[in-house]
């Protein structure tokens, strides 16, 4: 009886025992989301970044099944937000109550809609790199017909093989989804560390294994600093400006102290010079005051420039340029003109695209538009049209033109027959920051007024795909009101 007691003792001992190896060897399934955006230009970096903080405190920590938050921008300025959750089902619910949610519509309006990206994975990894400040998320697919359970063993070989051995080195985290997307999350202590490995890496022959296994035109790599870690983000010139034209609505004064009141160079010539003139100008304003609404803002060094829909004395389109030293605006010029009807095409002076790409080519693009200028405005060579303007896109914003070449054809036709001229003489300054750019000109237009030209133009691939603009009668000297001249 004994001997019996004991075996099924035994038994039941071996039993649980391999119970146990079997629960610690199914590891547990959790939902790594990845979302990615830009924010729109208006936006300010530092209040988005502190929102940010308020909203993993106070909303997405307090969502069922949630495990993890972080989020990152990168030097293109695209943010990355990775959230980790218990299941697929807690994080659409999360997602559900984010969008109807009020207490966090502010900060999700800075977010430039049409540049959103979210992607769910399933992951078997528990996050454990709680001190990275630096992030590596790579999202792809594998090359058609992959034998998957191949990319797989090579996939978890990664690791071992290569990254863990490398300085600086936390963890590496890969997933899937229904869709057949991978992704591959790597942290690191700094920035530093990261950068250090990259040649290394795709160079070594797993390295070399395993992105030859991937689908080479789906890959999307994001490299971004943890927001947490950045100490030193400050109100830019562009967020100075923005609060500037923004505070015609809200009355705050703060924005008066972001300019030099010693040093303020005034180029609206209805406006007398200095801080002075500007206060002026205020008390002159209507009942209500002057509104004013911010569609794009860009900067290039120390220049801003913002496109604006005024209510100034009626509704107007405008341009604004500022140039800053040591942090305060010395120096203004603009562009206004009366709203108009919608072009032929449709479009309002305002609408079109908003999202700010391809900061890397700023340079690039800006000698692209003073190509176009320089060639074709200026030195009526015709025939360059198609080197600088999309021949199969190209959107227009003037509100007496249509869409594409054809329309840009019509209208310098449509002057020509009319006695009209639409002359550039002078190309006094190009600014743009990415994908945007503004040209600043001298002229004549319509019966040969003396006119400034305000074009701002968006680049893709090297050609303007789109135009917005603000022309504008320069008035006689006699009515000037400073000395500073329009340009």
């Amino acid at each position: 009886m004994n001997i019996m007691k004991s075996k099924l003792i035994a038994l039941s001992l071996f039993t649980m025992a391999i119970a146990s190896c079997n629960t610690e060897d199914k590891k547990i399934e959790t939902v790594l989301e990845v979302t990615s955006f830009n924010l729109k230009t208006t936006a300010s970096e530092l209040e988005f970044n502190t929102l940010d903080a308020e909203i993993e405190e106070t909303f997405t920590s307090k969502q069922p099944g949630y495990i993890r938050r972080q989020s990152g921008v990168d030097e293109q300025g695209k943010y990355v937000v990775l959230v980790y959750w218990k299941s697929l089902a807690d994080a659409k619910a999360s997602m559900d109550k984010f969008m109807n949610d009020k207490s966090v519509a502010g900060y999700a309006s800075m977010i430039e809609g049409s540049t959103m990206k979210m992607s769910r994975f399933t992951i078997t990894d528990k996050f454990k790199a709680t001190n990275s400040t630096f992030t590596e998320v790579m999202t792809f697919n594998t090359k058609e017909g992959a034998d998957l359970k191949a990319f797989n063993k090579v996939n978890k070989s990664v690791g071992p093989k290569f990254t863990e051995k490398q300085k600086g080195f936390l963890q590496r985290i890969t997933g899937s989804n229904d869709s057949g997307e991978q992704v591959a999350v790597v942290y690191w202590d700094t920035k530093a560390n990261s950068d250090a490995v990259i040649n290394d890496f795709m160079n070594a022959p797993v390295a070399k294994e395993f992105m030859g296994m991937m689908d080479q035109s789906t890959i999307d790599m994001m490299r971004f600093q943890s927001l947490s870690s950045l100490k030193n983000v400050t109100l830019s010139n562009k967020d100075k400006v923005v609060a500037l034209l923004n505070s015609f609505n809200t009355g705050d004064q703060t924005p008066i102290s972001y300019i030099n009141p010693n040093k303020y160079i005034q180029h609206n010539l209805g406006v007398a010079d200095g801080l002075q003139g500007f206060g002026e100008l205020m008390q002159h304003a209507p009942e209500g005051g002057f509104k004013a609404n911010v569609v794009r803002a860009f900067q290039d060094g120390d220049y801003v420039f913002a496109q604006t829909e005024y209510d100034f004395f009626g509704p107007k389109a405008a341009f604004d340029i500022f140039r800053f030293e040591d942090g305060l605006i010395v120096e203004h010029w603009d562009n206004l003109l009366e709203v108009q009807k919608p072009n032929p095409s449709g479009h309002t002076q305002f609408d079109g695209a908003t999202a700010l790409t391809d900061l890397d080519k700023t340079e690039a693009n800006k000698a692209v538009v003073r190509g176009f200028i320089e060639d074709v405005l200026l030195d009526h060579q015709m025939d360059k049209v198609a080197s600088y303007i999309n021949p199969k896109e190209y959107v227009q914003h003037n509100p007496a033109v249509a869409d594409g070449l054809e329309g840009f054809g019509a209208a310098m036709k449509y002057f020509a027959e009319n006695g009209l001229v639409m002359e550039y003489d002078n190309l006094h300054m190009v600014l743009g920051q990415g994908n945007f750019v503004l040209s600043v000109s001298e002229g004549k237009f319509g019966k040969g007024d003396h006119t400034a030209y305000y074009d701002l133009f968006r680049l893709e691939n090297g050609l303007i795909v789109e135009h917005w603009d603000v022309i504008a009668t320069i008035p006689a000297k006699s009515d000037w009101k400073n000395t500073n001249g329009k340009f």
